[in-house]
């Protein structure tokens, strides 16, 4: 097997920081993410590394909880870059319209290239009851697309659970033919698992498993939020749930991954786990 990857880079999922003391129901430990994240990164540095992406849920709560675990980022040679998760948003009001801009990011949703790999990150928070300003139309929207979902039956019908813009939508499918067009490989990143279709679902998971495991270009999407993780494959695309940092008191979580032309290698550490996963 060919030995040289195409593009390495590293993954954190959920570290969740928070100056609280942990919820045992949950085996969530937010202090303990301080020392996880730096040893996480500090594992990186070794590594030679394209960049480093955390997949959502930096902290747990208040947005007075960013700066330190941002501050542990900032010892790293690495690019670090970042999504929102819904956690994220769970700041005073005041607060919401500064999320993005807080990690840094260029814009909610973007893309990126790397060694000819597009990357595709998007915002799966875009339209939530926890993004939104209270008595907004855009919270008066997302209240309505939830109640829609209850209707329905829906199983990931629950407000920790966002969905996506059809503007988003379309910016997403505009990536995908952008990059077959170029003959461009993608990998897409967002907080909300896709597939396969559960109660931690984004709001609009089936379409876009759909739009993605279409595409034979699309060689995997990863996500966070599901903090158990999980891994399954729809048409050419691996769905790849990374496992949440913040839980239990004592194991990591963390990866690197490795995209070579015919396959993708995940080096888990601590509670992830390592995989092969053939194109």
């Amino acid at each position: 097997m060919p030995n040289q990857p195409l593009l390495r880079f590293g993954l954190i999922a959920d570290p969740q920081y928070a100056d609280l003391d942990p919820n045992p129901v949950l085996d969530r430990h937010f202090r303990a993410s301080l020392g996880k994240l730096a040893e996480a990164i500090g594992t990186f540095e070794g590594e030679d590394l394209s960049f480093i992406m955390t997949l959502g849920d930096l902290i747990d709560r208040e947005a007075e909880h960013f700066e330190a675990p941002l501050a542990i980022y900032r010892r790293s040679r690495h690019e670090c870059l970042f999504l929102p998760g819904n956690h994220d948003f769970l700041v005073d009001a005041e607060h919401l319209g500064r999320v993005h801009m807080r990690l840094g990011m260029p814009a909610p949703y973007y893309s990126f290239v790397r060694n000819g790999i597009r990357l595709v990150v998007i915002d799966g928070c875009e339209e939530s009851l926890f993004a939104t300003v209270p008595g907004s139309p855009a919270h008066q929207a997302a209240t309505a697309r939830l109640e829609a979902l209850k209707a329905r039956g829906a199983v990931n019908a629950m407000d920790w659970n966002a969905g996506i813009s059809e503007r988003q939508f379309a910016w997403i499918a505009g990536q995908l033919e952008a990059a077959r067009a170029l003959g461009q490989r993608v990998i897409a990143m967002g907080h909300f698992p896709l597939y396969p279709h559960s109660d931690h679902a984004l709001w609009d998971a089936e379409a876009l498993a759909d739009l993605f495991s279409s595409q034979p270009h699309v060689i995997a999407y990863l996500c966070g939020h599901y903090h158990a993780g999980g891994v399954s494959r729809a048409g050419h695309c691996w769905f790849l749930n990374l496992k949440g940092m913040v839980d239990t008191a004592q194991q990591n979580a963390f990866s690197t991954i490795a995209l070579y032309e015919d396959r993708l290698e995940v080096t888990g550490f601590g509670r992830e786990e390592s995989r092969v996963l053939t194109r």
